[in-house]
Formats: structure tokens, sequence, C-alpha cells
């Protein structure tokens, strides 16, 4: 198998904070992921209508459209997506995870959270996608 025969997965970050979204997209990116970047759910969802992802990378608290509505917009029959998603948030009271998996949400996690295990989440979320010969 040639590096041109795999296709690398591509992963959505959702962040209203810039410097959160380099990092995450920094850290995915040098990881091998295809890494692309939204500001609010809103945004998210409207990229998710014309682009198909591997996973989402997904913040709480965001103007416009917060992440919980934005991953029940994912799954809902609009945008239909079943990528994994991941909501990372500094919320950590009881019952925000709780609220996350009843949105849709794969996993929660709260901030800050390690590199390195940000990117073993998302590599045991996607698979290597290999490109049909």
């Amino acid at each position: 198998m040639t590096s041109d025969s795999v296709t690398r997965a591509r992963v959505l970050v959702v962040d209203d904070a810039a410097t959160v979204r380099l990092y995450h997209s920094s850290l995915l990116g040098g990881a091998g992921f295809e890494v692309s970047e939204a500001a609010n759910g809103l945004e998210a969802v409207e990229a998710a209508l014309g682009t198909e992802f591997d996973l989402f990378v997904v913040d709480v608290n965001m103007p416009k459209m917060n992440g919980y509505a934005c991953v029940e917009s994912l799954r809902s029959e609009t945008v239909r997506s079943a990528a994994p998603v991941v909501m990372i948030s500094t919320e950590d009271r009881p019952g925000d995870a709780d609220r996350a998996y009843r949105a849709g949400a794969n996993l929660y996690l709260v901030k800050p959270v390690a590199g390195d295990r940000l990117v073993r989440v998302a590599t045991m979320l996607t698979a290597v996608k290999e490109a049909v010969a």
C-alpha cells in the first residue's frame, strides 16, 4: 500500500476560541489528519452539509449555536452525520457529560485535554480509509 492509496481521516474542529482551534488543529494535523475548522456550531453544521467528516471535535460554549445544539443538528434528519463526536469543554458540573451524550456525542472531555490524549482519541474513533484501486 502506498501513501497515495490512503485517504486521511477528515476532522472538523469547532471552537469559538481561535487559539484552541489552532492548538487542536495543529495536534491533529501533525498526527496525519486532514483538519478543517469552524468558529461556532452554525458554521460546523454548514460545513457538514457540504463535506463528509470522519470526526467532529466540538466545544460546548460558543456563540450563534452552542455545542449541544450543534451535535443535535449533526445527528438530525437534515445532516444525518454518523461520524463520531468528541465534545471538549471547561464545563465539569454533574450532568454536563450526560447532556452531551443525550445530544449525540460519543465522548465528553474536560479542558484542558493533553495533546497526546486528543490524538489517541481521534485515532481510536477514526479508521484509516483505503482508496478503491
